[in-house]
């Protein structure tokens, strides 16, 4: 196969299938031919990001992502993506392995935000504790000329629990406790523009959309980059 991307998965599943299924959606396909060339890793065994990231005695993810990327390499893909946000946290050292670029999500979304909100000032972020923690959103966001909203202690914790404990854990999407969350983003902590930063967070806006409010999500941002690489790369 020539002309392909590679996408590193698993982190975590459910949410891979969703990024997945929007790609395939996505792609202007009228015949099987149509459709865009891809491996998929779907490595779920792939240690914990927050976990990591919020204490380092706990098992890394860097090294098996490091040996995914290794032994793709051998296949010579075009370009890779990692539908994951708090993976990103590793991105240097895995650019640093990788024989072809990385898309980088955070970046991408961030970028997103003046093409869809060009008047934000404010822009917040919904996502796991280790991508509170990591920092990569703040820097992106106030790098690209916006002030950074953190979530409240309250709004984190409505946030752990649909992550962890209803998608991760069950695979249901709780409308009400997401919806919630989101909108007290923009009328407690008055952002302007909030960002969907986990992939589980995209999973639910897929499953139980909002509406009306200024959200970028970040996976489905990263959806149409891959699309639009990818049919580039594919000429």
């Amino acid at each position: 196969m020539k002309k392909f991307f590679t996408i590193l998965g698993g982190m975590g599943t459910m949410a891979t299938e969703s990024y997945i299924h929007q790609l395939n959606q996505r792609t202007p396909a009228h015949q099987d031919q149509d459709y865009l060339d891809y491996v998929l890793i779907n490595h779920a065994t792939v240690p914990d990001r927050s976990d990591y990231i919020l204490d380092h005695s706990k098992p890394s993810p860097l090294l098996p992502l490091q040996e995914d990327i290794e032994q793709l390499n051998a296949m010579n893909p075009d370009f890779y993506t990692i539908p994951c946000n708090t993976a990103h946290y590793f991105f240097e050292e895995l650019q640093a392995t990788a024989n072809a670029p990385i898309l980088h999500m955070p970046r991408e979304a961030v970028k997103e935000i003046q093409a869809q909100y060009p008047d934000a000032k404010r822009v917040g972020i919904v996502a796991t504790r280790g991508t509170i923690a990591d920092h990569i959103y703040d820097e992106e966001i106030e790098s690209a000329g916006y002030e950074f909203v953190r979530p409240s202690k309250e709004i984190q914790e409505k946030t752990n629990e649909l992550i962890y404990d209803d998608i991760k854990d069950q695979d249901i999407v709780d409308r009400n406790l997401y919806h919630e969350f989101v909108q007290q983003m923009f009328d407690e902590m008055n952002c302007d523009v909030v960002i969907l930063g986990c992939t589980e967070l995209s999973l639910a806006q897929e499953r139980e959309p909002i509406e009306g409010l200024n959200i970028i999500d970040a996976q489905s941002v990263l959806v149409d980059r891959t699309l639009e690489l990818a049919l580039k790369e594919q000429k």
